[in-house]
């Protein structure tokens, strides 16, 4: 069994697409979301339509803190974050919206935690970006769920953190495509990258794929019409950057 991880889609529903078609392509016969399926881009009801489908065939999904921004409208406006989010609770229907809002924040299975930001308190959406914060969430995860095997969303980059001899933790930057085996013996922490708004100077769409039964993870970039999703982000009158973003990959 080969499952795709996806996170951070941001309502860029090309990104989205051609990540789905890779990763079926590769071999992945089930999907995790892991939050943050809109916010930023500019077609967050299709997504959510295909999320919700997909969800009806079985996916893990996970809510974010742009999905939970986008549940209200903010009473101010004055970022673009806040733009976004009022942009995108109007442009949501409100079957949508329940659906989004009834999402878990976390998700565990066979000793692996789902989870979009930390297991430290996932509801405050910390940031696991370097050796520290990734003990911290590793620790909650064994504490709370039992689960020596973590996948988190939100920092938009690809990362794989794992426990060296001594117990130490560190850090690898993985190679595009290529398998690696996810010793038992040790703790594994992946942050997936974004789908829809990679940050790392490279605009090509971000997912991981787990090979269960190798017990092997692979990082994937997969090439998009990121000119047409930031031409569309224009064409809805978002602000500027969230199109530059797309274009440079930042």
């Amino acid at each position: 069994m080969k499952l795709a991880l996806l996170s951070d889609v941001h309502a860029n529903l090309l990104a989205l697409q051609a990540c789905l078609a890779h990763a079926r392509a590769t071999g992945a016969t089930r999907f995790a979301l892991l939050g943050d399926h809109v916010g930023y881009g500019a077609e967050p009801d299709a997504v959510v339509d295909v999320v919700m489908a997909l969800a009806a065939e079985g996916a893990t999904l996970l809510r974010g803190n742009h999905d939970e921004a986008a549940l209200t409208r903010p009473a101010r406006r004055d970022t673009g974050e806040a733009i976004s989010a009022a942009w995108t609770h109007d442009k949501l229907s409100e079957a949508q919206r329940g659906f989004l809002a009834q999402l878990p924040l976390e998700a565990t299975e066979d000793g692996t935690l789902f989870v979009h930001a930390s297991a430290d308190a996932p509801e405050r959406w910390h940031y696991v970006d370097r050796e520290p914060l990734a003990a911290r969430c590793l620790q909650a995860a064994d504490q709370r769920h039992g689960a020596r095997r973590v996948f988190c969303g939100h920092v938009h980059h690809q990362r794989l953190f794992y426990q060296g001899r001594g117990g130490s933790l560190m850090a690898f930057e993985p190679t595009g495509g290529t398998p690696m085996p996810l010793a038992a013996h040790r703790c594994w922490l992946a942050t997936v990258g974004s789908v829809g708004q990679p940050r790392d100077g490279d605009p090509r769409a971000m997912y991981a794929l787990l090979d269960a039964e190798q017990e092997r993870l692979s990082f994937h970039r997969v090439a998009y019409d990121h000119i047409g999703a930031a031409a569309a982000i224009r064409r809805a009158g978002l602000p500027e950057h969230f199109a530059e973003r797309l274009e440079a990959g930042r």
